[in-house]
């Protein structure tokens, strides 16, 4: 159903909106195909199911609170101890049982030096402790 103003010989007021319909088209489609492609690939490592899951689950041990004060004294389970003494303390907790470790605490005052807690945290990676966590009392 066409409506025309006039007699037809004048020239046509209206827009040709199918050349950019078409042109809008082709670039829909050419960031769709360019977006879809991934640029790096994302490697996640997925639980797998396991055949025969262990009998009885073993209860955790008591988790390590270790406590830095504001004079950056560091307190192993309310005990004062020495920087230097922290990674045997902490390889004798991993030995004891490698695959069931303690949690370590770790309650840093906000008046310690960061310092002391960035050894803290090097005594525990060297001494291959897996469960680390930070409260806030």
């Amino acid at each position: 159903m066409a409506f025309s103003t006039g007699d037809g010989d004048g020239p046509m007021a209206d827009i040709n909106i199918i050349p950019l319909a078409d042109v809008m088209l082709v670039l829909l489609i050419i960031f769709m195909v360019t977006a879809l492609k991934p640029e790096k690939p994302i490697d996640i490592d997925l639980p797998q199911r396991s055949v025969d899951p262990p009998d009885s689950p073993v209860d955790p041990p008591e988790p390590i609170r270790l406590r830095i004060d504001g004079a950056n004294q560091i307190y192993w389970n309310d005990s004062p101890v020495p920087v230097s003494a922290l990674r045997n303390m902490m390889e004798s907790e991993v030995q004891r049982d490698p695959t069931n470790q303690p949690t370590l605490e770790i309650d840093a005052s906000q008046d310690s030096d960061y310092g002391v807690l960035a050894k803290v945290l090097a005594e525990a990676k060297n001494a291959q402790m897996l469960k680390i966590g930070f409260i806030k009392s």
